[in-house]
């Protein structure tokens, strides 16, 4: 048995399995808290690594491709405060990370664990029931049906269509994008038949983000849902429509599109005058 107990979590190690357990301090990220404690199998690992730091350390496990459907539906895009597969270390622990890290290398040795791709997901994903407020809308899932209901801040057009219920059989896809830079994140639904290449302002099957701090727990509705869609590796007959599978380009028209949708959420209420100014001066110095 092998255990790491620091103030960012506990990870422990009994030969077949790691528990990773998020720790309860306030500087633990909202995801991680809500994920919760974790069970990965050994199977599931490709590796794992330890870096030593000045002040901290950084223990990370690399996850075989296609084994969680988050880091799936996240597209390797969790930031580090909110990556479930790293830990930070204190300086006074970093023989006992070195010999976690040993301990585990040593039983994917022993059991001869791939690191090859897999081809069905050996982690549950989220639980469900699970519901998370966001952007402009609230995303609920119960394992079989995903509602999406719009708040004050949804656009009119998109609003008027009311309350959306998507059947995980009728979807092709889901994807979280976190808001990066002057580009908003989504939370994106792929449904069948009803393929659209308008943003997720517009789209009655997203929800638009903005980079607020509840905005990573949508990833965990989107783990929840692609744990329950065919899995990745599975030849299928169609494909998510092009808004899954090509960043939108950032021209001309796109930030002068991004800069009024900035003055409207500030004169809503939604975007303090301190935060307002900074975003658009770097829209301004990008035109």
């Amino acid at each position: 048995m092998a255990e790491i107990i620091q103030k960012d979590g506990t990870w422990a190690f009994d030969g077949d399995a790691l528990r990773l357990t998020p720790g309860r301090e306030r500087n633990v990220s909202l995801l991680r808290r809500t994920l919760g404690e974790l069970v990965v199998p050994l199977g599931a690992l490709a590796g794992v690594s330890f870096e030593q730091g000045k002040k901290s350390g950084r223990l990370r496990l690399r996850l075989r491709d296609g084994a969680d459907p988050l880091l799936h539906a996240s597209g390797g895009r969790l930031t580090e405060p909110n990556d479930p597969y790293q830990l930070l270390v204190e300086s006074d622990r970093y023989g006992v990370a070195e010999y976690f890290v040993d301990e585990v290398r040593g039983a994917l040795l022993l059991d001869e664990v791939p690191s090859e791709p897999v081809d069905a997901y050996l982690l549950p994903g989220p639980s469900v029931p699970l519901s998370v407020s966001a952007g402009d809308g609230t995303a609920s899932f119960d394992g079989e049906h995903v509602r999406l209901e719009w708040n004050w801040k949804t656009e009119d057009a998109k609003a008027a269509a009311g309350t959306r219920t998507l059947a995980v059989t009728d979807l092709l896809g889901v994807e979280w994008q976190p808001a990066v830079g002057l580009e908003n994140g989504h939370l994106r639904f792929a449904v069948r038949g009803a393929q659209t290449s308008a943003p997720a302002k517009y789209d009655p099957n997203s929800v638009e983000l903005w980079g607020f701090k509840k905005d990573p727990l949508m990833a965990l509705v989107a783990a929840a849902v692609q744990a329950r869609l065919p899995h990745p590796s599975a030849a299928t007959a169609e494909e998510p429509p092009k808004e899954l599978r090509e960043a939108p380009r950032d021209d001309h028209d796109a930030l002068l599109r991004r800069l009024r949708e900035l003055g409207e959420l500030h004169r809503t209420g939604v975007l303090t005058d301190e935060e307002f100014a900074m975003a658009k001066q770097a829209i301004l110095k990008r035109l």
